[in-house]
């Protein structure tokens, strides 16, 4: 019966998903921290955000292509890092990183990944992927991790910025989700297996994610960002986790070529800014230095648009990956990307663009959309050129 269920929009994965799932894992999957309140509000945030729709404008040859980091994208959207994806699909992050070649899109690639950097590269050759790296403890560790992803193929990194530790899964706890289920385990770090595995998987705390962070660095500065930039050269160098103005602009100063909006999909910090929300006052400072991306709540193509227009320059999908993956492995990612951008397509139509550059602030207005007085200053800003 639940194989028979038809997704008609990207929340409907999650819907199938919760009933083909086991409860720990779906709620592992699906939960944020605490009273879960950033994570409920990545989605309804979107909703005080109204566009303002332009007619009798020519979209006959309406495209979605963008220039992203200096490679061309079929659409402004690409799959966020995530890990631990084969719990979903035995073919975890390969299955996923296939479907987002077939869509001309970016994928990237978590370090806490349940098939290799290399397995990876192997089993989608022709994906634009990125690695996503996190500081750990074993400096040493971090540097080679980098060098297998560019030795690999992969053409740009991610430094996840948000995680020194992570937040309370009360989900977790409750279901006694300490460690990856057998045989799962977090394959990039297979050089160092036993020593790893003991951490992550170690079960000396209630929940997994505190059991993982163990292994990260908990005395950070800017000088580790700036650290990690000279060992990947001329690559770029994207901050994923910056909710701030003031961090945006330090992680710039530090090195960074671009800056990634996201309170970790509400699994970090419980109360933090909605990642739209953060979006307009960061690009009002950023002004357009270098490319801003975002990810936490995005289900609609109309929630592209409307951060877009806000300032980013693409937008990252994280849950309903591993929701269509479970629910129909990489027929499954690759069918809700698609729903998204049919999404996508249609509401820039009626909206009058005929191209992403189209896009401007004056397609949002905050709160009543015929009060020019809702829009906040911090909306007006200047978009990078990529």
């Amino acid at each position: 019966m639940v194989n028979q269920l038809v997704a008609y929009k990207v929340n409907d994965y999650q819907k199938i998903a919760k009933l083909k799932l086991p409860t720990d894992l779906y709620e592992y999957l699906a939960s944020g921290t605490d009273d879960e309140q950033t994570l409920a509000e990545n989605e309804s945030s979107f909703k005080r955000w109204y566009l303002m729709p332009r007619v009798m404008r020519p979209v006959g040859r309406l495209s979605t292509k963008i220039s992203l980091f200096g490679k061309q994208v079929e659409t402004p959207v690409f799959v966020s890092p995530a890990g631990v994806q084969a719990l979903c699909d035995p073919q975890g992050e390969c299955a996923t990183a296939r479907a987002c070649g077939k869509m001309g899109i970016l994928f990237g690639l978590s370090q806490h990944a349940t098939r290799s950097i290399e397995q990876v590269a192997r089993g989608a050759p022709d994906t634009l992927r990125w690695y996503q790296a996190y500081i750990l403890k074993d400096r040493d560790l971090t540097r080679r991790l980098v060098r297998r992803a560019i030795a690999a193929g992969y053409q740009g990194i991610f430094l996840t910025v948000d995680s020194v530790r992570f937040g309370y899964r009360e989900a977790d706890a409750r279901n006694g989700f300490t460690s990856l289920p057998a045989p799962h385990r977090l394959a990039n770090y297979d050089e160092d297996a036993q020593t790893m595995e003991n951490t992550y998987n170690g079960k000396k705390k209630r929940a997994w994610d505190q059991n993982s962070e163990m292994m990260f660095e908990q005395n950070v500065t800017w000088k580790d960002a700036t650290w990690l930039k000279k060992q990947i050269g001329d690559l770029p160098l994207v901050l994923k986790g910056v909710l701030t103005p003031q961090d945006a602009l330090l992680a710039i100063e530090a090195g960074a070529d671009g800056i990634m909006v996201s309170n970790h999909g509400g699994r970090q910090l419980d109360g933090a800014l909605a990642s739209i929300d953060a979006l307009p006052a960061i690009a009002h400072v950023v002004a357009g230095r270098v490319p801003i991306l975002l990810d936490g709540g995005v289900r609609r193509g109309t929630d592209v648009l409307k951060a877009l227009a806000l300032g980013a320059s693409a937008v990252g999908i994280g849950k309903p990956v591993f929701f269509s993956l479970a629910v129909n492995g990489e027929e499954g990612v690759l069918s809700m990307l698609r729903l998204l951008q049919t999404e996508i397509e249609a509401a820039m139509a009626i909206c009058g663009l005929e191209s992403i550059a189209d896009i401007t602030t004056e397609l949002v207005a905050r709160g009543d959309p015929s009060r020019d007085s809702h829009r906040p200053a911090a909306v007006r800003f200047a978009r990078s050129n990529l």
